[in-house]
């Protein structure tokens, strides 16, 4: 049996959250036998809004089917909801994370946000360093960041070793 990726999570689901997962998967085990197909899959995906790929729900299937047999039990079914609910609550964080540097709400991030955020932060920058940091971010170079290269900014930021961000290296 192969371990289940997605069961390694600290995400926990609420009793009420378990419930309502329990009904949906009941409600689509229309054979009774314990386990969805990649069919029923797809439909129980569709009724809690979400609209997988054939390909995306053959990869949910995979991730999660730790007995191997193509089709997913209860437990299995509750890993790839958690999973799921995880990247709606990262994606949300992200969102926000936007909203405070996006100032005047237009969609994107000017350098006048970026310095009037980072010095509300405590964080002194120089206009190099801000500016660094915007052609860091700014990856199709139209002067503000918008907000997939603010979520690719973030990814980057997470990959890199502890210590001082690279605009801060000079500081030394």
């Amino acid at each position: 049996m192969k371990p289940c990726k997605a069961l390694q999570t600290d995400f926990e689901l609420t009793a009420e959250q378990r419930n309502e997962l329990q009904e949906a998967f009941s409600l689509f085990d229309k054979d009774g036998s314990g386990t969805i197909s990649n069919e029923e899959l797809e439909v129980v995906m569709k009724s809690l809004g979400q609209n997988p790929s054939d390909e995306e729900l053959q990869q949910m299937i995979q991730e999660v089917d730790a007995d191997g047999n193509g089709e997913v039990d209860f437990e299995e079914f509750l890993a790839m909801m958690k999973k799921q609910m995880q990247h709606r609550d990262a994606e949300a964080e992200m969102r926000e994370a936007f909203r405070v540097f996006d100032r005047n709400g237009d969609g994107s991030i000017s350098e006048w946000e970026l310095r009037s955020v980072m010095a509300s932060l405590g964080e002194k920058l120089s206009d190099d360093e801000i500016k660094e940091m915007m052609r860091e971010a700014d990856l199709d170079g139209d002067g503000v960041i918008n907000f997939q290269e603010f979520v690719q900014m973030v990814r980057e930021m997470d990959k890199q070793p502890e210590g001082p961000p690279r605009y801060m290296a000079n500081q030394q």
